[in-house]
């Protein structure tokens, strides 16, 4: 089986499994104890946090260990907004942002805080520019990934943090994908990441708060990890996971060479081999082992199924993967197609014969998930006026872009088609299917149900 998902969670780097099994018959004791077993257990973490503090750095002291890369961004966000309370209650976050950070934007909003949101570009990637149009008096905060975990775009995360820090503001960053390829560039203040990314155990984050940043931590007072993540220390991972990050600091110059080779072949080949895909993200600002495309007329859980079953562990940004039903937040800030999403996230070590047979065996499951869902039932067509009007209300996607694709030969140059679908997918879907099949996309129109979205044909 070709594991190809490492965006999600890395295998346990060998390093990590090694410093695990030692530390649980090392470290077992209460390092706050100041008998034999206690100060052992604390030499073991504070190694940890000086060896993790080196790889982020930072110094010993602003850096310490949570529960989670999740909870590390909670705890980070709202101990910057507490601290900077008298500022304002105003965070910015970009549009592409984990869902950790989003949803804690959504609750400093539900709390009575502003926030605004960065759009980005097609490839997926902020300009400092928007950042510092979005600064205001009242902003405590901003937010930016060093690279995004969709599509494995990097963001000028150095620049950014120049624009905040000269109207005062810190910038909290999520390192959590690119934290095991090396240090996160720039004067940022903040910064959240998370071993399980980097080969390290789950149930270990990174929390970095600078000297002179102004933080309240939130929640009731606690003694441990400087009284900014509750509870007893997870000894045995924290001490894995700054081991791991280590070793795969180690190895990053050499594999990110490797694996870059690798995925600008899946870049390159995919597109010849299997016609109406969509290749997605910065072509050149990129992490090393992250490439994602997106496939025309193809449902993204089908073809995730298909690959499954050749041997090929990847995932999907297709809202036909989603339990909801909508596309990726992040496909659909790019504007780009989310339908028959894959992305393929390299591990280190991944061997060259696997991308190779991975090539191999791509474009058959997305010519047999085609030719599944090539002949469905077709949907109602009616001529209003002088356009032609598609019925697929009640169709998931990729079927209302498949029908408007059967369709749009048959009104002259000029003349428009209308689909009707109550599927949230389509809102991305057919505006991208436009742009790469050289349609005008005119808009989308208020219908009795669902939407119309309008296409005019152009050639």
């Amino acid at each position: 089986m070709a594991y190809f998902d490492a965006a999600s969670s890395a295998p346990l780097h060998p390093v990590a499994r090694q410093a695990l099994l030692a530390s649980l018959d090392e470290g077992w004791a209460d390092p706050a104890r100041l008998y034999r077993e206690g100060r052992r257990a604390r030499m073991l973490l504070d190694a940890a946090r000086e060896a993790a503090a080196e790889a982020v750095g930072c110094r010993a002291d602003e850096l310490v260990f949570t529960s989670s890369g999740t909870r590390a961004v909670h705890a980070g966000i709202a101990g910057a907004l507490a601290g900077r309370h008298r500022v304002g209650r105003h965070l910015i976050v970009s549009a592409v942002e984990h869902s950790s950070v989003l949803h804690a934007a959504d609750a400093h909003e539900a709390g009575g805080g502003s926030v605004t949101q960065i759009e980005v570009d097609r490839q997926g990637r902020v300009t400092p520019a928007s950042y510092a149009d979005a600064l205001r008096p009242d902003t405590a905060l901003a937010c930016l990934q060093s690279a995004n975990h969709e599509v494995g775009t990097e963001q000028p995360v150095a620049e950014v943090a120049a624009v905040c820090r000269e109207s005062g503001v810190p910038l909290l960053v999520d390192a959590a994908q690119s934290l095991g390829w090396g240090p996160v560039a720039g004067d940022w203040s903040l910064l959240t990441a998370s071993a399980h990314k980097w080969g390290g155990p789950s149930g270990v984050g990174l929390l970095v708060v600078r000297k002179g940043v102004r933080f309240v931590s939130q929640g009731p007072a606690d003694e441990r990890e400087s009284g900014r993540a509750a509870g007893f220390e997870n000894l045995p991972g924290i001490v894995a996971a700054a081991a791991s990050l280590r070793a795969v600091r180690a190895e990053a110059e050499q594999e990110a060479v490797r694996l870059r080779e690798l995925t600008e072949r899946i870049r390159v080949r995919v597109p010849q081999s299997v016609p109406d895909v969509e290749v997605v993200g910065d072509p050149r600002r990129r992490l090393p082992g992250i490439v994602t495309f997106s496939c025309l007329y193809v449902d993204g859980e089908t073809l995730l199924h298909e690959l499954d079953r050749e041997g090929f562990s990847v995932s999907s940004g297709s809202s036909c993967t989603s339990s909801t039903l909508t596309p990726s937040h992040v496909l659909k800030a790019m504007g780009v197609l989310s339908e028959g999403n894959v992305r393929v996230s390299l591990p280190m070590g991944t061997p060259e014969e696997d991308v190779e047979r991975f090539l191999k065996v791509l474009p058959g499951a997305v010519a047999g998930v085609r030719e599944k869902l090539g002949a469905p039932a077709a949907a109602a067509t009616v001529r209003q006026d002088d356009a032609l009007v598609v019925d697929a209300l009640g169709k998931r996607c990729p079927i209302p872009v498949i029908e408007l694709a059967k369709v749009i030969g048959d009104v002259p140059v000029g003349r428009t088609v209308r689909v009707l679908s109550d599927d949230e997918a389509a809102r991305l879907d057919i505006p991208a299917w436009c742009e790469m099949r050289g349609q005008e996309y005119v808009g989308e129109e208020p219908a009795d149900h669902g939407a119309a979205y309008v296409v005019r044909r152009v050639s």
